[in-house]
């Protein structure tokens, strides 16, 4: 029994020794340890089992996010499509022809101004777009031409916008369009001007005033009226007239 009971003090007398060799803030290591075990615990999962699943998550984000502009892309060309056969497509039937949801439609484009406006954003850019390719296929003064020709496209409302919608379109080309779409003409007349075709005396901006008119043709035998202005800025732009 003497034996027993010195083998228990022994035992007693070690652990508070170990207890005392103990670093002052492992104490309070091992309770944010033991925190954190115990909130993964209630929270249904491990260390290790959370991290695996936050991985096998993330890769679906981006899918998500590419998901979401292929439907806006789509819902923009299927817009200029129906807009262009009649100005009164309205969004339940433009969401249809994308087949997408009432609701996606709406949470790209809440109101009908939106869209339209998108939808001239979206023509502009390819406008813009446009040049190096038309000067590749064509002659430059042939290419300056074309490249007006679709500007005149994009300035007809034919998409039946409010007055709202105009004047948006029109300051984004006045102000953040306005500087690249003066170097793209730039670069059709510079184009002309080195082959000969085109007088040396104008710049992209006489060019850009001189098609002004584009913006207020009425819509009553538009496409006769327009290709006839064309043709006199176009033989006013020609060297030797």
């Amino acid at each position: 029994m003497a034996g027993e009971r010195a083998g228990k003090a022994a035992r007693q007398h070690t652990g508070r020794q170990d207890a005392g060799q103990r670093t002052p803030g492992q104490g309070a290591v091992d309770q944010r340890v033991t925190g954190q075990r115990a909130a993964g615990e209630a929270a249904g999962r491990g260390p290790g089992p959370a991290s695996g699943r936050a991985a096998r998550q993330s890769p679906g984000q981006p899918s998500r996010r590419a998901d979401a502009e292929h439907n806006r892309e789509r819902i923009i060309e299927t817009a200029r499509a129906a807009l262009t056969r009649s100005s009164d497509a309205t969004l339940n039937s433009i969401a249809k022809q994308a087949g997408v949801g009432q609701g996606t439609l709406y949470r790209h484009f809440p109101t009908r101004e939106a869209l339209l406006v998108a939808v001239y954003h979206a023509d502009l850019r390819d406008l813009l777009d446009c040049a190096p390719g038309l000067l590749d296929r064509h002659p430059a003064d042939e290419a300056l031409r074309h490249w007006l020709d679709r500007l005149a496209g994009y300035g007809r409302i034919k998409h039946g916008a409010a007055q709202a919608v105009r004047a948006a379109t029109r300051a984004d080309l006045s102000a953040e369009y306005y500087a690249e779409t003066v170097q793209v003409i730039g670069t059709l007349l510079s184009a002309g001007q080195r082959s000969g075709a085109l007088r040396a005396d104008v710049d992209a901006q006489d060019v850009l005033l001189l098609v002004g008119f584009l913006w207020r043709v009425p819509n009553e035998d538009w496409e006769r009226r327009t290709a006839h202005l064309l043709d006199l800025v176009m033989d006013g732009l020609r060297a030797g007239h």
